[in-house]
């Protein structure tokens, strides 16, 4: 059986997903205000979570995974958890 890894690269990545899978990945408050700038006013520590596309763009930032995962649900993307 080979086990060589298959390498992608960002357009192969983003289109793996075929629009139908995110992912769900906790960040800190500092990572929150990086994406969103001003429009947020969270500790720099807080633990959120970010649900993104499969290219890597972010959706949603919310203040637990059951909510991020719910967001997926309503943007219609299967939620893979990423730690």
């Amino acid at each position: 059986m080979d086990k060589t890894l298959a390498k992608l690269d960002d357009a192969a990545l983003a289109a793996l997903g075929g629009g139908v899978i995110g992912y769900v990945k906790e960040i800190e408050g500092s990572d929150a205000e990086r994406l969103l700038g001003d429009r947020i006013n969270v500790s720099p520590t807080a633990k959120l979570f970010c649900l993104y596309n499969a290219d890597g763009s972010p959706i949603s930032i919310s203040g637990s995974r059951e909510a991020a995962i719910t967001s997926a649900m309503e943007h219609e993307l299967v939620a893979a958890s990423v730690h």
